[in-house]
């Protein structure tokens, strides 16, 4: 079931927000693509064997972690032709890499299966050579681990009552069995510790939080994105506390029936219009402010960035090309009910990725 989405106020939409509610059959047995749009958790069910091309599926869990002085990413990644487990530990505020360890494999199609949907219950165990990957995830926490001779990582990240997420379905004009499927798990207050031979770091649940990226794609060659998120506990002038997030992603696809545009608040998601930045920032505009702002207007927040954690893993048919930058946010961003929240000063990140994978 689906339903038609417009927000708290009218605004110049170039297309509706089409938000799905009930089980949705993701892909026919041909592999066309039927659901597009977007939910709450995900409703979508995936089939990994109706995708036609399946050299073009790729499938990824994506687990960022901060507190905003440090960053720990630790992922799987199943992209039919091979694939990777791997963790990278940086110093947000020296500008450097800690730690960055890899676990790789060849041949993906049909082994290192993940589960169908980041949002439930679920259980990976995976082992790649001297490397092990696991996670668990139920109903109230989910725990993740790697290791890999010295490098060892353990995270335990809380999932709070009713928490909500933002899943998304793009399509993509002219190929009717494309798609890019994620969830994005925001505001899981997060523990844990990450050790290599050059020492351990810990993160606290007072000031750490963790997104899951999890990723079902079916996508041509090449792709642009910017991706920007972020998680923490903001003030209100009441004295109270409040567990705040976003979700912002866009330039992937066809987005003439949902954006992967979302705010979250005491765990529940606040769906915004399309959000652009003012000021393209390649090629060298990365370390200027950005500033955003949706087009409904319900979020107009700028980031002056102190780190930019760039890759660019090059290797010829294949590259990958991010500029991940982090750094404070500060504006506003209104609620479904009108409600203006005033951020100051909130750490998350924003990145620009080229893609030919």
């Amino acid at each position: 079931m689906e339903k038609t989405y417009k927000g708290w106020q009218e605004w110049d939409r170039k297309s509706l927000q089409r938000e799905y509610t009930e089980e949705t059959p993701l892909l026919t047995e041909d592999g066309t693509l039927l659901a597009k749009g977007w939910a709450r958790r995900n409703v979508f069910s995936y089939d990994r064997d109706r995708v036609k091309h399946t050299l073009r599926r790729k499938e990824w869990d994506f687990y960022q972690i901060s507190d905003g002085r440090r960053m720990l990413q630790i992922s799987f990644a199943n992209i039919s032709l091979g694939g990777y487990a791997s963790v990278v530990l940086a110093d947000l505020r020296e500008g450097k890499t800690l730690v960055s360890d890899m676990a790789p494999f060849v041949g993906g199609k049909d082994k290192y299966i993940l589960p169908r949907r980041g949002d439930e219950p679920n259980d990976v165990h995976f082992r790649i050579g001297k490397a092990a990957f696991d996670a668990h995830t139920g109903a109230e926490r989910r725990r993740l681990a790697y290791r890999n001779g010295a490098v060892q990582a353990e995270i335990t990240m809380d999932i709070l009552p009713g928490l909500e997420n933002i899943t998304t379905v793009l399509p993509f004009k002219g190929y009717p069995d494309r798609y890019f499927m994620t969830t994005k798990q925001n505001c899981m207050p997060c523990e844990g510790f990450i050790e290599s031979g050059d020492g351990k770091w810990t993160f606290s649940k007072d000031d750490s939080f963790c997104i899951l990226d999890w990723g079902r794609v079916c996508t041509p060659y090449s792709l642009v994105w910017y991706w920007g998120n972020g998680s923490g506990w903001i003030q209100r002038p009441d004295g109270g506390r409040h567990l705040f997030g976003f979700e912002i992603t866009w330039g992937i696809g066809d987005e003439s029936n949902a954006t992967e545009t979302c705010v979250f608040y005491d765990g529940k998601a606040h769906k915004i219009g399309a959000v652009d930045v003012e000021t393209f920032p390649k090629p060298d505009k990365y370390m200027q402010p950005w500033k955003f702002v949706s087009e409904d207007g319900r979020f107009a927040l700028t980031m002056t960035p102190f780190y930019d954690h760039h890759s660019d893993l090059n290797i010829g048919v294949m590259r990958m090309h991010s500029h991940q930058v982090h750094g404070l946010w500060n504006g506003t961003v209104t609620l479904d009910d009108g409600q203006v929240l005033e951020i100051r000063d909130f750490y998350a990140f924003c990145e620009y990725v080229e893609n030919r994978w």
